[in-house]
């Protein structure tokens, strides 16, 4: 789950029509898969990253993304090779050595001092240090055979500190929250005088990572001053109910400007972050346990929302001035995984079964569309359902209010944390038909576009735009699923050797 800063005003978003609800059923029982079969669908997702990229790398390399309609290029992260960055730790688990040595060949390349365009501190954290560091992880542990020379995985770390020096001066504020946009030629900043929660709290597991690789404690605590300001939210009125804060942040005194809760888009990583912080090590992270916790009991009393028509689904509300906003994301569709991953490391059957009743919700956002995909947004309020969109409302309990898909995650995120916490075949089914979904009506000749309407025939027109998370998230989680046990993958219990970053970036725990 990520890209929480990305604008959700698309352009051309058609409102959609009732459809007949896509052919899997929502009862159906899925077959145990045959080990060949399993095999089969792994070799299948690996194939389609290989066409992904030898897409991006004829038509885009080393620029940021491909254009996979016009077989053009886009550098929308700073021109420093996002795509190849962002693949790197999926190619090292699906054991690609040419891919990996063809990204590690390009990391020794860039420059991150020196770009053009605005730089995001969260997009960058997530998809740049994430992804470097990640593969650091992963090349000096569990696939240290996969490259035989040691000084093409040094410069991993190398370049992760740079990188990160780079970047530190956002910190220099009053308060120590970050200004997100960043002019690093000048060391400036878009003079902003706020910043987001999920940007500001999606920050400490890189930094924190990069200081305990390096033994440079000045990351951490740089990541780690700002989210102490979400830890002990002011005034006490930013916090509703426990552990739900607002949306925004006043960078010169660290206190909150509003009390608008969600899980969805900009706030979203914040709430990810509190328990990944705690596998990644429970002896220091306690507090952002003990937050999550609370926001997670929270979320289940006062923003679980049934819609009318299907009493059956959960989605989560957000909330603002006592009021409830009956709609949601993509992006929010992550809620599931984090449940789940809290759930069973603490050892919490409620958060467990809270976990999949959001999963259950979010897959009937993919079951009930033309496409077998979800929209990016959607919405159950039955005081606001276009007439053309009634039907869809009262089979599927949600109509769609943006039909867009541009290659996103957090779906198949949540399908792949229910199939490795509770090994029910069910979810890897659920995969599959995504993943089957996205390759039939996304794929190009030399990639895989964006859909103007996932509840449109052939899912509308195409975006021409391959995000670079389709390497990083979406082809590794459905990877994953069909993949045999490794270091890497999710474990029941307190077991991770590994915790995924928000850009599905897994780095190795810190105990």
């Amino acid at each position: 789950m990520h890209v929480s800063s990305l604008s959700l005003s698309l352009t051309a978003l058609a409102l959609v029509s009732p459809c007949t609800a896509h052919p899997q059923s929502r009862l159906a029982q899925p077959i145990l898969q045959k080990a060949s079969d399993t095999q089969a669908r792994a070799d299948a997702v690996k194939e389609a990253f290989s066409h992904a990229w030898d897409g991006y790398y004829q038509y885009a390399f080393p620029h940021d993304e491909l254009h996979p309609v016009s077989d053009g290029y886009g550098d929308s992260r700073n021109g420093w090779g996002a795509s190849a960055v962002d693949a790197l730790s999926t190619a090292v688990i699906m054991r690609n050595a040419t891919i990996v040595n063809q990204i590690l060949d390009h990391v020794a390349k860039i420059d991150y001092s020196k770009t053009d365009s605005t730089v995001s501190l969260f997009e960058t954290t997530i998809r740049y240090l994430g992804g470097m560091l990640s593969g650091y992880d992963l090349l000096n542990g569990p696939a240290s055979d996969l490259v035989e020379e040691s000084s093409k995985v040094d410069v991993l770390l190398t370049q992760s500190k740079s990188l990160g020096d780079v970047l530190k001066f956002a910190f220099d504020t009053p308060s120590g929250v970050p200004y997100n946009n960043l002019n690093i030629t000048s060391g400036g900043n878009d003079g902003a005088k706020t910043n987001g929660l999920a940007v500001t709290g999606s920050l400490a597991l890189e930094w924190t990572r990069l200081s305990d690789l390096t033994g440079d404690t000045t990351y951490a605590k740089l990541s780690q001053k700002a989210e102490s300001y979400l830890l002990n939210p002011q005034p006490k009125s930013s916090e509703p109910f426990p552990g739900l804060v607002g949306s925004n942040i006043d960078i010169a005194t660290g206190k909150f400007t509003d009390a608008q809760v969600s899980w969805n888009g900009g706030d979203d990583s914040y709430y990810e972050y509190l328990i990944k912080m705690y596998v990644y090590d429970p002896e220091r992270f306690g507090l952002y346990k003990d937050r999550w916790v609370a926001a997670a009991q929270s979320t289940i009393q006062h923003l679980a929302s049934h819609p009318s028509t299907r009493p059956d689904l959960t989605f989560l509300a957000s909330y603002n001035n006592g009021n409830l906003q009956l709609s949601s994301q993509h992006l929010t569709c992550f809620d599931g995984g984090s449940f789940l991953l809290g759930g069973t490391v603490l050892n919490r059957t409620d958060f467990i079964n809270f976990g999949l009743d959001l999963v259950n919700g979010c897959h009937d956002t993919y079951n009930s569309t033309l496409t077998g995909i979800g929209p990016e947004t959607f919405s159950w309020d039955p005081n606001s359902i276009p007439s053309s969109q009634q039907a869809l409302f009262d089979s599927a309990g949600f109509y769609i209010t943006s039909g867009a898909y541009i290659l996103r995650p957090e779906v198949i995120e949540s399908f792949y944390y229910a199939w490795r916490v509770t090994g029910d075949e069910t979810y890897r089914e659920w995969i599959w038909s995504a993943f089957s979904s996205v390759n039939k009506y996304c794929r190009t000749g030399s990639g895989f576009a964006g859909l103007t309407n996932v509840n449109a025939a052939d899912g509308g027109s195409r975006y021409d735009n391959q995000e670079s998370f389709l390497f990083a998230e979406v082809l590794k989680y459905s990877y994953m699923a069909f993949a045999g046990d490794a270091e890497w993958q999710v474990q029941k219990g307190s077991g991770n050797k590994f915790v995924f970053n928000t850009e599905a970036h897994p780095m190795r725990v810190s105990t």
